[in-house]
C-alpha cells in the first residue's frame, strides 16, 4: 500500500498535537483529525509535571510554555475543621530541570502547541474533520474522515495513533473494553476569575471534608479552580448557580468577586483499555487511560503515552529498529499508568469518605503519618527496552549545567551515553568506532557535562533513550558493552565487538 503519511493521529487535544509535534520534530510525516473547527475555549487539564516540562523543551518551545503557567509553591490537605495534615512546599526546580509542578489554563497550552505544529515542516492538524474509522490493515492503516461539508476523505498511513479522549470513538469501534478502578464519583468542577478575594494561600488542596470533600488550585493570572464532591441531596440545576458556589466553596468563591468561565458537573473515574495496540493503531492519552485529578497526572500521562511512543516509530520507518520494538509501547506504558490510576483511585477513597468516623481514623493517620499522603515516587516502565535493573526503566535526571544549560539542549531526540572516561576507554575499539559514527546516538564524556547525572544515578555509566528513561547502568565497560548492544543502531556491532577482543 502507498502510504500518504507515515503517521495519522486521531484528535487534535494536547496529547494529539503533542504526539503531531513528535512526529514533526522526528521527521515524520504526519496528519492530525481534530472534529471541532475551534479550540475548546474552557480548560479541563490544569496541570503537568517537570517531565512534560522536558517534553516541551525537547520541541524548542519551553521557555514560551513558561509564560503561561506558574509554578506550584505548594501543597496541603484540610480536614473538616480546616486544619492543616499536610503542607508541602514545592516551589523547586526537580530533577527533570524544571518545577515538578506547574499549573496553567489549558487553552492557552493548546494555543501554543497549535503554533508549534504550525512552524513544524511535514505535519498538518486538520480541524473541522471528523475521523470516522480507523481500519488495520497488513502494512498500515486507512483512516475514513468527513469534513462539515460532508466530503469523505480516505488517508493510508503506516500507523495511527487515537487521542480522541475518554470517549474514544474508535476505542469502541475497535472493541476494546476497559477495566474500572475504584468509584465512579460525580463532582461539580468550577473554573473561573477570582479578582479582590484571597482564595486560599496554598496553591492546591485537598479538602477531606466529611460533609462535602473539595479541591482548590490556583492558576496563572486571575484564575482558580475548585471541585466538589455531589452530594445525595444536591440539587444539580441549583449546585451550579453562584449562590451555591460561594455557598459550598465556604466563602472562598463570592458571587460578587468571582466569575466563572465554566461550571460543570463530570465524574471522577479510573480506566485503563485492556488493549493499546490494534495492529498498526495505538490508543494514547485518555482513550488508553483516565485517572481522577487527585495527582494531577492525566494529561501527564498522555504526554508520556506521545513520547514513549513517537522515537520507536521513526526507528522503525527508518529501518533502524524491527518492527517489534513497537510492542514496548503497551507492555512500558500500560504499567506505568496503571500505577497513577489507582493511586489516584485510592486517595480518592481516602479523600471522597462522608462517614465522620473514618474521616477521623484517616486524620489521625496522616498527623502520624505525614508523609504517607505525599505524592508517591514516580514508577519504572513495564517490560520493554531497558535493562530491567537499578534503575533501569525510570526516568533519568537532566541536570541543569554549570553554564546554565539544560542537559538535553545538547543531546536533543537520541540516545544518551553518558560514561567515565576510564569506562569509555576500556570498550572494545569497534564499538567505539561504532559510537563516534551513530547518528542516532550523543556520548559524553567531559565530568563537566555529566559528573551530575552520573552521581544522580549512582553509576559510573549511563544509557539514557530519547524519552528520557534509563536504558540501564553500568559500573564497568564490559556491563556498558551489554547495555549498549540494546540500541537499536548499534546491536550490529556484537560480532564486530567480539572480533574485535
Amino acid at each position: 500500500m502507498t502510504h500518504d503519511v507515515d503517521v495519522v493521529i486521531v484528535g487534535g487535544g494536547p496529547v494529539g498535537t503533542t504526539a503531531l509535534a513528535l512526529c514533526g520534530r522526528a521527521g515524520l510525516r504526519a496528519i492530525a483529525f481534530e472534529k471541532d473547527v475551534r479550540l475548546w475555549p474552557t480548560a479541563r487539564a490544569v496541570h503537568f509535571d517537570g517531565e512534560t516540562m522536558r517534553t516541551l523543551q525537547g520541541l524548542g518551545v519551553a521557555e514560551r510554555f513558561q509564560h503561561v503557567t506558574i509554578p506550584m509553591r505548594n501543597v496541603a490537605i484540610l480536614n473538616e475543621a480546616g486544619e492543616v495534615l499536610v503542607h508541602a512546599p514545592t516551589d523547586r526546580i526537580g530533577e527533570q530541570g524544571w518545577n515538578d509542578h506547574i499549573s496553567f489554563h489549558q487553552p492557552d497550552i493548546e494555543q501554543l502547541l497549535r503554533e508549534v505544529v504550525a512552524e513544524t515542516p511535514g505535519i498538518e492538524l486538520r480541524c473541522g474533520e471528523t475521523v470516522t474509522d480507523v481500519e488495520t490493515t497488513d502494512d498500515g492503516v486507512v483512516v475514513t474522515s468527513s469534513d462539515a461539508a460532508g466530503e469523505v476523505r480516505t488517508t493510508r498511513a503506516r500507523w495511527a495513533i487515537v487521542a480522541d479522549g475518554a470517549r474514544s470513538e474508535i476505542r469502541h469501534r475497535l472493541g476494546i473494553e476497559s477495566d474500572k478502578y475504584g468509584e465512579d464519583t460525580p463532582w461539580l468542577v468550577v473554573d473561573g476569575q477570582l479578582v479582590d478575594a484571597p482564595g486560599y494561600e496554598a496553591d492546591m488542596i485537598q479538602f477531606g471534608r466529611h460533609t462535602r470533600p473539595a479541591l482548590w488550585l490556583r492558576l496563572p493570572r486571575h484564575r482558580v479552580r475548585m471541585e466538589f464532591m455531589l452530594m445525595p441531596d444536591d440539587d444539580p440545576a441549583e449546585i451550579v448557580t453562584p449562590a451555591a458556589v460561594e455557598r459550598i466553596s465556604r466563602g472562598a468563591l463570592p458571587a460578587d468577586k468571582f466569575t466563572p468561565d465554566r461550571q460543570a458537573i463530570y465524574t471522577f473515574r479510573g480506566r485503563i483499555a485492556r488493549q493499546w495496540r490494534r495492529g498498526n493503531i495505538f490508543l494514547a492519552g485518555d482513550a488508553a487511560h483516565q485517572a481522577p485529578p487527585l495527582f494531577g497526572q492525566g494529561l501527564c500521562a498522555g504526554i508520556r503515552d506521545a513520547a514513549n511512543l513517537v522515537w520507536k516509530l521513526d526507528l522503525v520507518a527508518r529501518g533502524v529498529a524491527d518492527e517489534s520494538l513497537l510492542d514496548t509501547y503497551e507492555s512500558e506504558r500500560k504499567p506505568h499508568a496503571t500505577f497513577w490510576v489507582e493511586t489516584a483511585a485510592n486517595q480518592a477513597v481516602i479523600i471522597q469518605t462522608t462517614d465522620p468516623q473514618v474521616a477521623h481514623g484517616r486524620d489521625e493517620y496522616i498527623r502520624a503519618n505525614p508523609g504517607a499522603s505525599a505524592v508517591p515516587e514516580p514508577p519504572a516502565l513495564g517490560p520493554g527496552l531497558h535493562a530491567g535493573q537499578d534503575r533501569g526503566g525510570r526516568l533519568g535526571p537532566q541536570p541543569i549545567l554549570a553554564d546554565g544549560i539544560r542537559l538535553d539542549d545538547m543531546v536533543g531526540s537520541h540516545f544518551l551515553v553518558a560514561a567515565e572516561r576510564a569506562v569509555y576507554d576500556d570498550l572494545a575499539p569497534a564499538l567505539r568506532a561504532a559510537l563516534d559514527d551513530d547518528g542516532d546516538v550523543v556520548t559524553l564524556l567531559d565530568p563537566a557535562k555529566v559528573s551530575a547525572l552520573l552521581a544522580t544515578i549512582g553509576a559510573r555509566a549511563a544509557v539514557l533513550r530519547p524519552d528520557h528513561y534509563i536504558l540501564g547502568t553500568a559500573g564497568t565497560a564490559a556491563e556498558l558493552e551489554r547495555l549498549l548492544l540494546q540500541v537499536p543502531s548499534l546491536t550490529g556491532t556484537a560480532d564486530l565487538t567480539a572480533e574485535s577482543r
